[in-house]
């Protein structure tokens, strides 16, 4: 479905910040190693199908897997390009990147958090120019994300709650932790309104540094973007927003984050005038525990999951298919009795 000058091109930025580490606020931080590796390994199970350099396939001690393995599902069972940018990775991949110069970002609560997020912003804009794609579907995997997706949120002033990859949000302690960064920062809600550099480097992530840089350079250069994510997608809008843009803009979610009452994305779209899919891969069909876990509420989101949903919907590809390959690979992967490892970060 790609050509040399264009096509759908399917680019995931894979960064790190220290904020995961944060007990109960992502559950791979629950152990700091696999913390890190497990953007990582998403590149390669997106690029590769299965884990190469990390030797690690994320999935939590209930069984549920990373996202990762849902994108890589669509794309066997229909074929994507894919790139990988490198948006502050704190462990290498095998994959394939693309570097923008960001780094690995600190903790939410440090004064400066993504000092390299202008730097990020404009290498990843540049790129994002020079991208060959008709449209361009952009994910992300970054444990920690949603937390600091709403530190970005509050200092451009915008209100509403993320998600999260846990059943339950821990929405108290994303708020404590979005005050004390905002304090330390020295902002207060909304004073970087319009600003959305400063907002990124003093409230946000590496990976948010680099999807906004991406998502203005190529709606500059008149592609087509589609967020493919969640809450934290939506911090990108936000930030893209803030920066002027107020053309078309596209959000490819899932049906556990657009049912999540804990945090209102269809609002937030409507906030922010994106235009909004949402795509249910019917994973209450079926008694496989990597689907059940989902439907029991965990990941919900993450590695572009919803935007290659979509991409399968719109190309009329059954989900029954999807469903039937991403159990494939996941028994292939991980087989009848998970060994615990690391989940997509909250």
């Amino acid at each position: 479905m790609t050509s040399p000058g264009g096509g759908t091109r399917f680019a995931l930025v894979a960064g790190t910040t220290e904020t995961a580490g944060r007990a109960g606020i992502s559950a791979a931080g629950a152990d700091p190693e696999l913390m890190s590796v497990t953007p990582a390994a998403d590149a390669e199970l997106v690029t590769y199908g299965t884990p190469v350099r990390t030797d690690v396939t994320p999935v939590s001690p209930s069984g549920c897997p990373t996202p990762a393995l849902v994108t890589r599902a669509v794309r066997e069972v229909m074929g994507f390009d894919v790139t990988v940018v490198d948006g502050g990775l704190a462990e290498k991949t095998g994959a394939p990147t693309v570097s923008v110069g960001a780094r690995p970002g600190k903790d939410i609560t440090e004064q400066d958090p993504v000092p390299t997020a202008h730097g990020a912003f404009a290498a990843a804009r540049q790129f994002g120019q020079s991208l060959p794609a008709d449209e361009l579907y952009l994910g992300e995997t970054i444990p920690g994300g949603t937390t600091t997706a709403l530190g970005v949120l509050r200092a451009l002033g915008e209100t509403g709650m993320v998600s999260s990859s846990l059943p339950e949000n821990p929405t108290v302690q994303k708020e404590t932790l979005v005050d004390e960064g905002l304090q330390a920062s020295s902002l207060a809600p909304g004073d970087a309104a319009n600003e959305p550099k400063r907002a990124v480097r003093r409230m946000g992530d590496p990976v948010l540094a680099t999807l906004a840089g991406l998502t203005a350079g190529a709606v500059e250069s008149d592609t087509a973007v589609t967020l493919a994510g969640g809450s934290q997608c939506v911090a990108v809008a936000a930030l893209v927003r803030h920066g002027g843009y107020e053309g078309p803009l596209g959000l490819a979610t899932t049906s556990y984050v657009a049912d999540d009452d804990s945090a209102d994305v269809r609002a937030s779209a409507d906030r922010l005038d994106l235009d909004l899919t949402v795509t249910d891969p019917g994973f209450d069909r079926s008694d496989h525990v990597a689907m059940k876990r989902f439907v029991a509420g965990e990941a919900k989101e993450g590695v572009g999951m919803g935007g290659a949903l979509a991409l399968a919907d719109r190309a009329g590809i059954p989900m029954a298919e999807v469903r039937d390959r991403f159990a494939a690979i996941y028994d292939d992967l991980i087989g009848d009795e998970p060994t615990p490892t690391a989940e997509e970060g909250a």
